[in-house]
């Protein structure tokens, strides 16, 4: 095993691991900011639907992970380089997602993850080395994340307060206090499917750069003869128990920044977007698009709030989110793009 392959394992743990801590708070952050668990509560309950997630859905679906494994085009005898850019590019996104973690800005670590990775390979190859139909499907998912979140979002919590509105307030709120526990968990679980799949996704990559193809050794892939990858079970647990161990960190400034400061939010308007935002993971996951997490959950969010009137939502706290993620794909690529150009000259 060469020393790039050692370093991208390692690194794409870690990359991992800062999903786990800084993207996975953001599922449970509205069942927090209306008190319908408690913090600490809220996280354990997040590891167990985040391992749950990355483990189930990859056997049923796992598309989202076959996507991400075909985003870098590789010329023949490219194959080590392949992986020492690729160890450039988890280093970069760990550095963007640390820093965004510090602000408290709730940055979306799947299109870092895809930045970085973009970046990294055309430092290697120029832009022939980025599959033009992947990347297709990535702004297929900004669009779901983003239109379809908010609508899916305001249409949500219109049809509750409809349905509702001859219940008492006291019985609607019991209601809303176990639904919105479900909703959170939900969200929680369908963060690990889609955020999962695509560390998988990376993973397979790196292992088929290298050579590994038996999916008898350690937690390598096999390559099938339609071009698609079978997945170890003990890469899925893998994945799945480092996102946990991150997820069990914490993350309250996040939880904070989305549950709290963007939108006030009531336990009927939490469930809601959680149950929104849940829809549209699901739908994309199913369909092996890739998505942003964070970026259908607080434009669910930004919905629900919306939907009563617009000034109901603190469009200064939206604003620097939106600032994080338009920066997300030239700031992270543009780091990956120098990590991959440094290493390639240290390996």
């Amino acid at each position: 095993m060469t020393i790039s392959l050692v370093i991208i394992v390692i690194l794409m743990l870690a990359v991992i691991f800062v999903n786990g801590w800084t993207d996975a708070p953001n599922a449970i952050a509205t069942a927090v900011s209306t008190r319908v668990i408690t913090p600490s509560a809220a996280v354990k309950m997040a590891v167990v639907m985040n391992f749950l997630g990355v483990l189930i859905m990859t056997v049923i679906s796992p598309k989202v992970a076959d996507t991400l494994s075909k985003i870098i085009v590789i010329q023949k005898g490219q194959e080590e380089d392949a992986l020492v850019v690729l160890a450039a590019a988890m280093f970069a996104i760990v550095i963007w997602a640390t820093a965004a973690w510090y602000f408290g800005i709730p940055t979306s670590e799947s299109h870092a993850l895809i930045a970085g990775v973009t970046g990294a390979a055309i430092a290697l190859g120029g832009f022939d080395s980025i599959s033009r139909p992947q990347w297709m499907l990535v702004l297929v998912g900004l669009l779901i994340s983003s239109v379809l979140g908010f609508f899916s979002g305001w249409l949500s919590v219109k049809g509750i307060e409809k349905a509702f509105r001859r219940v008492r307030r006291k019985t609607a709120d019991k209601v809303f206090h176990f639904g919105e526990m479900f909703a959170a968990a939900m969200m929680a679980f369908l963060h690990g499917a889609q955020d999962g799949q695509k560390f998988i996704g990376i993973f397979l990559l790196g292992f088929y750069y290298y050579g590994i193809t038996n999916p008898e050794f350690s937690f390598a892939p096999e390559r099938l003869a339609d071009g698609t990858f079978a997945t170890s079970p003990l890469l899925i647990i893998i994945c799945s128990l480092f996102m946990g161990i991150g997820t069990s960190v914490g993350g309250y400034r996040i939880i904070k920044a989305v549950g709290m400061d963007m939108v006030k939010l009531e336990k009927y308007q939490g469930f809601a977007s959680d149950m929104a935002a849940s829809f549209c993971l699901l739908l994309s996951t199913l369909t092996g698009i890739p998505v942003s997490t964070t970026h259908t959950k607080t434009t669910a969010i930004m919905g629900v709030g919306a939907s009563k009137r617009i000034s109901a939502v603190n469009w200064l706290v939206a604003r620097d989110m939106i600032l994080a993620w338009v920066l997300t794909f030239p700031g992270c690529g543009l780091i990956a793009f120098l990590m991959a150009k440094l290493f390639l000259k240290m390996f």
